[in-house]
């Protein structure tokens, strides 16, 4: 609902593009899409799937994804048609144009099995075709627009199988248990509403007036949408509880997508949000506890952003150019203070203690520290899809975060406790609000006119300009001292990225990986380069658990009695020995003014 076209003739207005996706007929894991045409008064006409979508920085180019696009006049006869790029056909005699038709690949089975290759497409805006299992349907992978008419209402129909469930915002038009219709009132708000079909498993309930939705994929069947539920009220009752009054949606949507992590499955895993629901691919060997805890981490995020940018957003956003665009300089602002939010409200709404959140405060500023903290935050952000700039994008989630906590501190201490960035991001929702966006250039005098001379010069200075943040001089104002100490390192990656252990996905044992630098825990056992890790205190390991092994590390404590039953060179022994836990240096930040306990406690619980 946030995107429209800037010039429009009124013809569009006055019709119905009615697309059609055909789940129950899966050939060679294609489907076909029909697209009723608009009347069309040229020529010829031009079709596009789009290049990028909002909210995920990148070229994506859904449009290689589409094959055997074909074009029929109303007596069903061919017209020509000519692909342009990898995203948009010209369709010639558009005049006698009657509809289009082609085949759509899904995203999952193609990912290079990271989910980060250089031609990936992020999972939680991907697809996912799964005959009679599941149907990830992100719209802007199946449907695209026609020159000129992105402002005309879309009807969409769904042909699927009768065992097939659609989980989505948009109310379902069709009693039919195999046909659904859905209506929306432009292109913009059609690809803001994925659809995820799969064996029902959901539940609902409603926090301040807000109906939200829990919907799950599980292959296995491991986890259930009720097996998650209490966490995720929780959550997003203190969400709301923390945002007040403000309340952009009445209906919200939770998509969980679970992989089996197999070569043709996702691997890219996170969430992508939207005005009414969040996509979520995550994997389905994860235990409950770090299960739930990543939803509470990604689907916080996800749910802030009704915030920004889909209430506040510039124009760049509001009038999105799905296949050439214009980003905006406020990245950190929409992916910023939203992943601040995401952490603050865990601490505010009393669901972490407050050690946990200065943990997260000092991750961020030492994952900041590995990026470049020089280079202009908002020329980064304008300029985020060129190459030059696109490595640092991951800083928004940093710096980004670092600059709204700044910012909170400062309106903090400016009013004595009594206001805070959430103060801030109320009145510029106020000022603009889902339909009228800011110009990219007048942001920081509104934010400066809303707040205080500082915020302004912090924005100039640290956020346009290219001085690094002084960290330690914002977190004085409420208490907080920065060190440095030694803690235990995970026994199994290394640096949070590099594992020391493989899988073999032949038989799924767990292996050491050869040749590599080896940790204290390894050596202390004189485990080496291709051992198979059997068991690990009498409890087998192999793939499906791995994940109960590491987790099982993180609770390990120095000098515990630990036996390892291994495999080397075909022959299994059982070596008993202590463990001996690598140690890293990282930041540490404490409360130690304690003169400065009241403005702490505002800007923490107020």
């Amino acid at each position: 609902m946030l995107w429209s076209c800037k010039s429009i003739n009124q013809t569009a207005k006055e019709q119905v593009i009615q697309a059609t996706i055909n789940l129950t007929e899966v050939k060679n894991d294609q489907v076909l899409v029909t697209v009723n045409a608009p009347r069309v008064t040229t020529e010829a006409i031009i079709y596009r799937i789009p290049k990028t979508v909002p909210g995920t920085y990148s070229e994506d180019n859904y449009g290689k994804y589409v094959e055997d696009l074909k074009a029929y006049d109303k007596k069903g006869r061919l017209l020509a048609v000519k692909k342009l790029d990898e995203n948009s056909w010209s369709i010639s005699k558009a005049t006698a144009l009657s509809k289009i038709t082609y085949l759509v690949n899904d995203t999952f089975d193609i990912e290079k099995g990271t989910g980060f290759g250089k031609d990936d497409v992020f999972s939680p805006a991907g697809s996912n075709i799964d005959a009679a299992q599941n149907f990830m349907i992100n719209t802007h992978c199946f449907i695209g627009y026609f020159d000129n008419f992105m402002a005309t209402p879309y009807q969409l129909i769904v042909n699927h199988p009768a065992t097939l469930w659609g989980s989505t915002s948009m109310t379902d038009l069709d009693e039919s248990t195999t046909n659904d219709i859905f209506k929306t009132s432009r292109y913009a708000e059609l690809v803001e509403n994925p659809i995820m079909y799969s064996k029902p498993d959901y539940t609902t309930f409603n926090v301040d007036g807000m109906d939200i939705q829990i919907s799950v994929y599980s292959p296995s069947g491991k986890y259930t949408a009720e097996s998650i539920t209490p966490e995720m009220k929780t959550m997003m009752t203190a969400q709301k509880k923390f945002l007040g009054k403000i309340n952009a949606t009445k209906k919200y949507t939770v998509l969980l997508y679970l992989s089996n992590m197999k070569e043709d499955d996702a691997h890219g895993f996170g969430a992508l949000e939207h005005p009414t629901a969040t996509t979520v691919v995550l994997p389905e060997i994860m235990e409950k506890e770090e299960l739930t805890k990543s939803m509470m981490d990604v689907v916080s995020h996800e749910f802030f952003h009704i915030l920004t940018p889909l209430t506040i957003h510039s124009k760049e956003i509001q009038y999105f150019d799905y296949n050439n665009p214009k980003m905006s300089e406020h990245l950190w602002m929409y992916e910023g203070i939203t992943e601040y939010f995401a952490n603050l409200f865990q601490i505010n709404q009393n669901l972490i203690p407050e050690e946990d959140f200065y943990n997260r405060i000092a991750e961020k500023i030492e994952e900041a520290k590995t990026l470049n903290d020089t280079m202009s935050f908002t020329k980064m952000s304008a300029n985020v899809l060129e190459q030059t700039y696109k490595d640092q994008y991951l800083n928004v989630y940093q710096k980004g975060t670092l600059i709204g906590m700044c910012i909170d501190i400062i309106i903090r201490e400016k009013s004595n406790g009594q206001r805070g960035i959430l103060d801030l991001m109320q009145k510029l929702s106020n000022e603009y609000g889902v339909s009228k966006p800011f110009n990219d250039n007048e942001l920081f005098d509104k934010i400066t006119a809303f707040t205080y001379p500082e915020v302004g010069e912090f924005l100039k200075t640290h956020v346009a300009g290219t001085t690094p943040v002084p960290y330690d001089f914002y977190l004085a104002k409420v208490g907080l001292k920065q060190s440095t100490k030694q803690v235990p390192a995970s026994v199994f990656i290394k640096d949070k990225t590099t594992p020391y252990v493989t899988v073999n996905p032949d038989n799924n044992e767990i292996s050491i990986i050869p040749n590599s630098e080896l940790n204290p825990f390894f050596n202390n056992l004189g485990l080496k380069g291709g051992d198979v890790i059997l068991e690990i205190n009498q409890i087998a390991y192999s793939y499906p658990n791995i994940y109960d092994m590491i987790n099982a590390s993180d609770k390990w404590k120095e000098n515990d009695a630990i036996e390892v039953k291994i495999k080397r060179f075909g022959k299994e022994q059982l070596i008993k020995g202590t463990v001996k836990l690598p140690y890293q240096e990282k930041l540490h930040i404490e409360a130690t003014d304690s003169s400065k306990k009241q403005l702490k406690e505002a800007w923490l619980k107020g």
